[in-house]
C-alpha cells in the first residue's frame, strides 16, 4: 500500500512540473505558423535576432548660403520714372552649391526700383550753373526672383555698396611675353584667356549700348533738361539674405577623400571677395578673405568645393596722389580652409579681377593693380585749351564769337548764353580761362584714381606650387 501511494504521489508532481514549464499563449502570437511573420529574423543556437539594416549613403546638402552675391546685369537700358518701376537682368556669374551648378549664366531675374534719392541744394546749384538742371538722383534696387532651369525662385537681397556700375574683366600681363613659354605657363595664359572669354560671353546675354548709342545718350545728357538713364550691362551685387536649397546629393567615399588634396600646379580658382579693398583706405599687412565661387576639379577629382575659404594679406596699399598720381593695390592669398575647418598653405596669385570701367584698371604680371588715369584726359584739356585760347582772339570771329568760346568752357551752355547777350569780352576771356584751367586741374593736378574692389568682386586666382619671388612694385617691368 505504501508503495502504491508514494508511485501516486511522483506521478502528481512530474505533471504538476511539465505545466510550469509549458509557454503561456499570447495575444501578439499567431495560432499558426505557416504565415510570414511581420518582423523577420535569423534564428541562431535557437535563439531570434533582428536583422540589421542597411548602411545609410551618406549626402551633402546642396545649399546656397546667406550673404552668397548674386551678379546681375541689367539686360535693357531703364529710364528713371519712379519708385516701383520693374528692372529686368540676368546672371553672368554662375552659382554653384558644393560642386553642382545650380544657376546658371544668363538665368533671368526681376527686381524693382526701391528708392531715387533727392538732390541737396547745394549740387543742384552747381549743377545749374553747368547747364543742368536735371542732375542725377542716385538710386537703389532689389531683387525679388531668379528663374533657375525654369524654376522661378523667390529671392530676398540686399545689393552691396560699389556695385551699380558697368563693369569690365582685367587679366594680367603675361610673365614673359616676348620669350619661349614653358607648358606652366602656357596653361595659365589659356587660363586666363578663357576667363575672359566667358565674362564676354556672358555679357553678350544683356543689350549693351553701341557707340551710336552712346553718342546719342551722351548728346541728350548734355541739354539743360533730359531724362536719367541707368545703361544695359549695369552690374548689381545682391546678396542672398536667405539660404537656398536645391536638396541633397550622394557624396561617395571617392569625392570625400579627394577634396583637400593638393591642386596641380597652373590650377586656377573662380572666387569672390569678402573683404572689400581700396588703395585709399587699406594698409600693407590687412588681412583678406575670399570665399571660392566655383568648385576646382582635377581630371574629375573635386578638389575644392564651393564656399572654400581663401586668406590672405595686402602686400602694398598707395593711395593715389596729386598730379594724377594713381593709386596701387597688391594682395595676396597663403591658405586655403575647407569648410571643416581643415586649412593648409597654398601659394597663390591673383590673375584676373572684375573692375568698374571707369577705373581704367590694369594687372601685372604679379598681380599687382593699378588705376590708370582716363585715355581721354589729353583730348579733352586741349579742347578746353582751344576754345579758352579762341576767346582771347579778340574779334577774329566777330563781336561774339569769343565770348561764346569762353562762355562754353566756363559753365556750357549757361556760359554760351551769358557770353552771347553779356556784351564784355573781358567776361569771356575769364569764362575761357575758367574753363581752360579746370580741365588741366581735373585731368593733370588733381588727385588720381584709386584702385576699389568692392566686396563680391569676382576674381581668378592662381593656385598651386609656385616658385617664390620677392614682390616688385606695382607697375614695375616683369622682364627676367
Amino acid at each position: 500500500m505504501a508503495r502504491v501511494v508514494f508511485a501516486v504521489l511522483l506521478a502528481f508532481t512530474c505533471i504538476s512540473a511539465a505545466a510550469q514549464d509549458a509557454p503561456a499563449p499570447s495575444a501578439s502570437t499567431p495560432a499558426s505558423t505557416s504565415g510570414a511573420s511581420p518582423n523577420p529574423s535569423v534564428t541562431h543556437g535557437g535563439q531570434a535576432e533582428p536583422i540589421a539594416a542597411p548602411a545609410k549613403a551618406e549626402t551633402v546638402p546642396l545649399i546656397v548660403p546667406k550673404g552668397t552675391a548674386l551678379q546681375v546685369a541689367l539686360s535693357d537700358e531703364v529710364r528713371v520714372q519712379k519708385v516701383g518701376q520693374p528692372i529686368h537682368g540676368r546672371i553672368v556669374e554662375p552659382v554653384y552649391a558644393f560642386d553642382r551648378l545650380v544657376v546658371p549664366v544668363g538665368s533671368d531675374v526681376n527686381g524693382q526700383i526701391t528708392e531715387i534719392e533727392p538732390i541737396s541744394a547745394g549740387k543742384r546749384t552747381l549743377d545749374a550753373l553747368d547747364a543742368n538742371f536735371t542732375p542725377a538722383h542716385k538710386i537703389s534696387v532689389q531683387f525679388s526672383e531668379v528663374v533657375a532651369n525654369g524654376e522661378h525662385i523667390p529671392i530676398r537681397t540686399v545689393v552691396t555698396p560699389g556695385s551699380g556700375e558697368p563693369i569690365r574683366f582685367i587679366t594680367a600681363a603675361d610673365e614673359n611675353p616676348e620669350g619661349v613659354k614653358d607648358a606652366a605657363s602656357q596653361k595659365a595664359k589659356e587660363a586666363k584667356e578663357q576667363a575672359k572669354a566667358e565674362w564676354n560671353t556672358a555679357m553678350q546675354q544683356v543689350k549693351q549700348p553701341g557707340k551710336i548709342h552712346k553718342i546719342e545718350r551722351y548728346a541728350i545728357a548734355q541739354l539743360p533738361v533730359h531724362p536719367q538713364y541707368v545703361d544695359a550691362g549695369t552690374v548689381y551685387f545682391a546678396e542672398l539674405q536667405d539660404p537656398l536649397s536645391f536638396g541633397t546629393e550622394p557624396l561617395s567615399a571617392e569625392v570625400a577623400a579627394s577634396v583637400g588634396t593638393a591642386p596641380p600646379p597652373g590650377s586656377f580658382v573662380h572666387a569672390r571677395l569678402v573683404t572689400s579693398l581700396s588703395s585709399a583706405t587699406s594698409h600693407n599687412g590687412d588681412e583678406v578673405e575670399a570665399v571660392i565661387a566655383r568648385p576646382l576639379f582635377d581630371d574629375g577629382r573635386l578638389i575644392y568645393p564651393q564656399g572654400t575659404l581663401l586668406k590672405g594679406t595686402v602686400l602694398q596699399a598707395r593711395p593715389a596722389g596729386y598730379m594724377s598720381r594713381s593709386g596701387q593695390l597688391r594682395i595676396v592669398f597663403h591658405d586655403v580652409v575647407l569648410q571643416d575647418g581643415v586649412a593648409s598653405k597654398i601659394q597663390a596669385s591673383l590673375e584676373g579681377v572684375q573692375g568698374a570701367s571707369a577705373q581704367n584698371l590694369v594687372l601685372d604680371a604679379e598681380g599687382g593693380a593699378k588705376a590708370n588715369p582716363p585715355k581721354t584726359r589729353f583730348l579733352t584739356t586741349t579742347i578746353s585749351v582751344g576754345l579758352g585760347a579762341a576767346s582771347f582772339l579778340g574779334d577774329t570771329f566777330g563781336d561774339t564769337g569769343p565770348r561764346a568760346a569762353g562762355g562754353a568752357t566756363g559753365f556750357k551752355l549757361v556760359g554760351i548764353v551769358i557770353g552771347l547777350t553779356v556784351h564784355s569780352t573781358a567776361l569771356g576771356m575769364a569764362m575761357g580761362a575758367l574753363g581752360a584751367t579746370r580741365s588741366v586741374y581735373t585731368n593733370f593736378i588733381a588727385r588720381g584714381r584709386d584702385v576699389v574692389f568692392p566686396k563680391n568682386t569676382a576674381m581668378q586666382i592662381g593656385v598651386g606650387i609656385r616658385e617664390e619671388r620677392p614682390a616688385k612694385p606695382v607697375g614695375a617691368s616683369s622682364k627676367r
